[in-house]
């Protein structure tokens, strides 16, 4: 899109005023007049500046840009990575993030991560230029309007993307001329409701001049929208009502320079309201833009029904612009991602475009449902004791498995969501590029020592004998002369709203009707029964969603699958307080370097992940930001 060009060139284009501001404030001025009075001396010239100002989105799409992605327990990656930087997984998943040079530093722009603090002076700079109507007199009233409503969105989301990593922060309003004392420049870290009140305000301020749809297909789609913003506020409220930031007293006398709480330890069940409010509203917005889940229809070539509803789930995510995508980023397209996803499957694919190094984990594996849509542990009327236990499939199992084939008992009797998220030995990848034209004859994988989807790529391969299917687009190729089908990230899908909305609405009065209704609207995409069928034929706890105890555990697990591999994991956890409890425990796969099924088929400890509570819930500052100004306190354990 044209957008991602202008975003390129617009970052090009200012980079004298990056150069030249001071490093020293967080919030500085440029003392360059003359250059961002050229900045704004006509509409061509402004625009490159919004564009600017988008330029700081997180790069979702790709494996370093997305923190979530690798930092946590979800994915794990072989220690060889030439192909691509991953910082988040060397530093943080591995139990190796300091304070002296912290890795994916968003307060900084450093080891991989963008300066969101060079990005919310730059929406200043814009916002006070663009609101002078004596300024780009060439720009149109509703334009301008626009304009600003968009880049006033574009500081919240610095804003809350800094307090959802590093907690309180100091609230960038305006910028500090260069001029001032040393003392202004020197900002503190505002407490966190307060962050979450300012950037609430900044929302609500942008949300009525942004369109309801982009109607310039061809040069906007990725800009900002009504429906965009709300999912936003959403995302904010929901995580300012969870555990980390609602009545969190393990950060008591965690204080600010001048005495006052940095978080609230007096726990709130109002802010539970305000989130659900805020994702109805989101949900509203969005499905009156057009947004609805989506749904894979009119087939390539031959496919059951089971392959059309695995078909609707990975295009949910691989599919441009698809219906269930409220917010695509259009800077961000998924390429490398695909590559790392895919295994080899046939002699023709090119060796140097599939490796396969993006493993799920078995204990991810383990999360998804089996195919009556309750946990493996619950189910009643199937056996997964022994998930390692070996089985062979017959005939009535070939849209997922190679008929005769041998795997684990885990791999079977699973949900659509596992099969259309995951490969594994065994089990089938359908691609547009099939000889067959039929799904029953799709490529398999063969993942054991010495078979082809087993190989050392240049070094990389799946740790765990998993690949992550969910992030390959099907129509791409990798045979020699590869053509990958590049996507927008989906930044939000409709189905995370849906879900923001079952969270907060059962925390506020437990497991009503539009709980269940939203749940199952997910489930029915994916093939299941409602919540309350699935739990009262198939659960040996078929009470469980009848309570707001038991319905928090069956969203949760909800998120979790609906939302692997798109790097929202690693966040929940924190945000519900349960990181300590999962990333403590190891990372586990099978034994990939044996040839023979019953030695492949056992559980093998590849790393043991390392969580200190309540220190790994944040972000570090770099310890130099401290010493350049002792206003800012440092969070706890770093």
């Amino acid at each position: 899109m044209k957008i991602k060009r202008k975003l390129y060139s617009a970052a090009t284009s200012v980079c004298l005023l990056i150069a030249t501001s001071c490093t020293n404030g967080l919030d500085i001025v440029p003392d360059n007049v003359a250059t961002i009075d050229h900045a704004f001396a006509n509409t061509v010239e402004a625009e490159k500046y919004l564009f600017t100002c988008y330029n700081y989105l997180p790069n979702n799409g790709s494996i370093d840009g997305n923190v979530g992605l690798l930092a946590g327990d979800e994915l794990w990656i072989p220690n060889f990575r030439n192909y691509f930087r991953a910082a988040a997984w060397t530093m943080i998943a591995r139990g190796q993030q300091n304070s002296g040079e912290p890795a994916v530093n968003y307060w900084d722009g450093m080891n991989e991560g963008k300066d969101l603090f060079e990005a919310l002076r730059h929406c200043n700079i814009f916002l006070e230029n663009v609101s002078n109507t004596e300024k780009v007199r060439d720009l149109p009233i509703d334009k301008r309007a626009r304009w600003i409503a968009e880049v006033k969105f574009l500081k919240a989301f610095y804003h809350y993307y800094l307090v959802r990593m590093y907690g309180p922060i100091p609230l960038i309003e305006k910028n500090i001329p260069i001029s001032a004392p040393p003392e202004d420049v020197r900002v503190k870290r505002r407490p966190v409701d307060e962050c979450v009140k300012y950037i609430t305000t900044l929302l609500d301020e942008s949300y009525q001049d942004l369109p309801l749809v982009i109607t310039n297909k061809g040069d906007e789609l990725g800009r900002i929208t009504k429906p965009i913003n709300r999912a936003v506020k959403a995302r904010l409220l929901l995580m300012a009502a969870s555990p980390l930031f609602n009545g969190n007293t393990d950060y008591n006398g965690f204080l600010g320079k001048d005495g006052e709480e940095l978080f609230n330890p007096t726990y709130d069940e109002g802010k539970w309201k305000l989130a659900a409010d805020a994702a109805k509203q989101a949900i509203e917005d969005a499905e009156a833009s057009g947004n609805k889940l989506y749904y894979y229809q009119n087939p390539a070539f031959e496919m059951s029904d089971t392959t059309m509803t695995q078909m609707s789930i990975r295009g949910s995510v691989t599919e441009r612009w698809n219906s269930e995508v409220v917010w695509g980023l259009s800077n961000s397209r998924a390429n490398t991602m695909q590559q790392a996803g895919q295994p080899l499957l046939h002699a023709d694919m090119g060796p140097s475009s599939a490796y396969a190094s993006l493993a799920p984990t078995l204990k991810v594996v383990e999360q998804f449902y089996t195919h009556n849509g309750v946990p493996i542990d619950e189910d009643k009327t199937l056996d997964f004791r022994d998930i390692k236990r070996l089985r062979i499939a017959t005939a009535a199992e070939r849209v997922n498995f190679q008929v005769m084939y041998e795997s684990a008992r885990i791999n079977f009797d699973r949900e659509n969501r596992f099969y259309a998220s995951t490969g594994f030995d065994g089990g089938k990848w359908l691609t547009a590029d099939l000889p067959a034209r039929k799904d029953y004859e799709a490529y398999t994988v063969k993942a054991k020592l010495g078979q082809i989807s087993s190989g050392s790529v240049m070094g990389l391969f799946s740790e765990t004998g998993y690949y992550a299917k969910k992030v390959v687009n099907w129509e791409s190729t990798f045979a020699a002369n590869s053509s990958i089908r590049e996507y927008p990230w989906p930044e939000i899908r409709l189905a995370e709203v849906y879900l923001m909305y079952a969270e907060a609405l059962n925390e506020t009065s437990g497991p009503t009707a539009d709980v269940h209704k939203y749940l199952d609207l997910i489930r029915k995409r994916a093939g299941l029964e409602s919540v309350a069928n699935a739990w009262q034929k198939y659960s040996s706890n078929p009470l469980k969603p009848t309570t707001k105890d038991g319905m928090r555990a069956i969203i949760r697990r909800e998120r979790l699958i609906e939302l692997a591999f798109e790097g929202i994991r690693f966040w929940d956890l924190r945000r519900w307080k349960e990181s300590v409890k999962e990333i403590n425990t190891p990372v586990k796969g099978w034994d990939i370097n044996q040839k023979d099924a019953s030695a492949y088929y056992q559980v093998r400890t590849i790393f043991q992940q390392k969580f200190i509570a309540p220190r790994d819930y944040l972000w570090p500052i770099r310890l130099a930001e401290l010493t350049v100004n002792p206003n800012l306190i440092q969070n706890p354990g770093w």
